[in-house]
């Protein structure tokens, strides 16, 4: 298969343009990240409402299974037939899932409305990336990525708010129906300009086999993180066997990478040491990131005593340090070409800060927790630029869906491994933790003063630590390739 270089239709978007797509890309991002939080506060509403609440955990855990499962679909499909088809295609299939939310007359019904909207929302912030990385060279687009880490922030800020808000004093179905003027803004600002977006594609053959295995896969997995220690003790047959059928799905999947004539993942890409190694890093630190973003929330309530509202106020630190490690890294990587200098250090930084709290025998001051936390994300806040960049900047225009869905893919995976490690740690030194947050009054002033939860949580701290240090490891052996300076289009002429 040939390629000839032509003429970058990049180059003819103006600067109002470029804006403009990615103003609406990132509100399509913001779709799928909301919808990751939103529901988390309205959900003992849904449950008297609609009835069955044993399965209300249900209505996260189905988006997310749809979710994670079909994001590297996406991005095989994107270089295939192109990004702008492709996303609209995502937010469609995420407007139609969010309106069958609302209509959802029961909670199995609701259950299946969340996966279909988990089908959309699984390529909206792969593919959002992928646009902002085929319209702003790799040196420039590092900038940009301070509109993801702002979507994340302001997703996990708003989503409890608005959950809780409209299910209190509205109805539950509005978390559903607000994506729908959302959704439709999305796609009038990009339907248009996305037609501008450079060329890249090339007559692949999706290998449909090769997606089955792995979506199947990380269901079975994902499945297995999410029912241990909650629904089924660990060593249970149900959550064994959900491990075993996802390691001989994984391994049927290789084979299938090994032989098919054209695999899902090339191996090209697979093969490249800075995805390799930058998803890998990736894919530890969201892990940990969402893992405190998690757990922290109940750490302030019984260390501190703080109210659910007031635990929430408490993220804001954690929250908006993660933006300024995203506009540190950005910075530095379009000036410098020693770009993961600001990572590096950041993630050392987070490691010892986490350190400090693994360490500590009493119970620090709130304002240092919160100094430490404030700390703590502004390190992780620098590895998520930085990957992305040099990810996209390693592969070809051709292969760039295809690398960030791979890495979103993991992102996801990550995050549900590692959650599920942390839940299991700290339920293994709080056996009671339920009913811990549920206590009250007299019951609950004794356990603050005593200083113990403190000390039941610093396993956690350590066992985070240790996670960021094998991050730490995986980006270092991340090559430093030098970035673009334009957006670069290859055409396929024949073969």
């Amino acid at each position: 298969m040939s390629t000839i270089q032509v003429e970058n239709p990049a180059n003819k978007l103006s600067h109002q343009e470029v804006i403009w797509i990615i103003s609406g890309v990132v509100v399509a991002m913001f779709l799928a990240a909301l919808d990751q939080t939103i529901v988390v506060t309205a959900m003992p509403t849904i449950g008297r409402a609609l009835g069955n609440p044993e399965y209300l955990p249900w209505i996260i855990t189905s988006y997310l299974l749809a979710s994670t499962a079909v994001t590297p679909l996406y991005g095989k499909v994107s270089d295939i037939i192109g990004r702008r088809v492709t996303l609209l295609f995502a937010i469609v299939v995420f407007i139609i899932g969010s309106v069958l939310c609302a209509l959802a007359p029961s909670l199995l019904i609701l259950i299946i409305a969340r996966a279909v909207q988990g089908l959309g929302g699984g390529g909206l912030i792969s593919l959002a990336q992928t646009i902002i990385a085929d319209i702003v060279s790799p040196k420039e687009r590092s900038r940009y990525q301070v509109f993801i880490a702002g979507v994340y922030m302001s997703a996990s800020i708003s989503g409890p708010l608005l959950g809780g808000y409209f299910a209190e004093h509205w109805n539950w179905s509005l978390i559903f129906w607000i994506n729908v003027p959302l959704g439709i803004f999305a796609l009038l600002m990009t339907n248009g300009l996305l037609k501008k977006l450079p060329r890249n594609e090339r007559p692949h053959k999706l290998d449909f086999l090769g997606a089955a295995l792995m979506a199947l896969a990380s269901i079975a997995m994902m499945l297995a993180l999410s029912w241990g220690g909650i629904h089924f003790p660990w060593g249970s047959i149900q959550v064994l066997g959900l491990f075993a059928v996802s390691v001989l799905l994984w391994a049927a999947f290789v084979w299938r990478l090994k032989t098919a004539e054209e695999p899902f993942i090339a191996s090209d890409i697979l093969g490249n040491s800075v995805v390799a190694m930058g998803t890998i890093a990736v894919m530890l630190v969201m892990g940990c990131y969402i893992g405190i973003t998690a757990y922290l929330p109940v750490y302030m309530e019984l260390t501190f005593g703080l109210t659910a509202s007031q635990s929430g106020f408490s993220l804001i630190p954690f929250m908006a340090g993660t933006v300024v490690g995203a506009i540190i890294a950005g910075r530095f990587m379009a000036y410098s070409e020693r770009y993961k200098r600001p990572a590096t250090y950041g993630l050392i930084f987070s490691i010892a800060g986490l350190g400090v709290l693994a360490t500590l025998k009493t119970t620090p001051g709130i304002w240092v927790v919160e100094i430490l936390m404030a700390g703590l994300s502004i390190g992780l806040g620098t590895i998520f630029p930085t990957t992305t960049v040099s990810i996209q900047n390693a592969v070809q225009p051709y292969q760039m869906g295809t690398a960030t869905g791979v890495m979103g893919f993991f992102r996801s995976l990550g995050g549900a491994l590692i959650v599920a490690a942390f839940g299991a740690m700290l339920f293994s030194q709080i056996p009671n933790l339920s009913a811990l947050q549920e206590s009250s009054g007299e019951k609950l002033a004794q356990i603050v003063a005593s200083g113990e939860i403190h000390n039941a949580f610093r396993p956690m701290f350590a066992l985070a630590a240790g996670v960021l240090a094998l991050a730490l490891a995986a980006f270092s052996q991340m090559p430093e390739k030098a970035l673009r300076g334009k957006v670069s289009v290859a055409e396929v002429v024949g073969e």
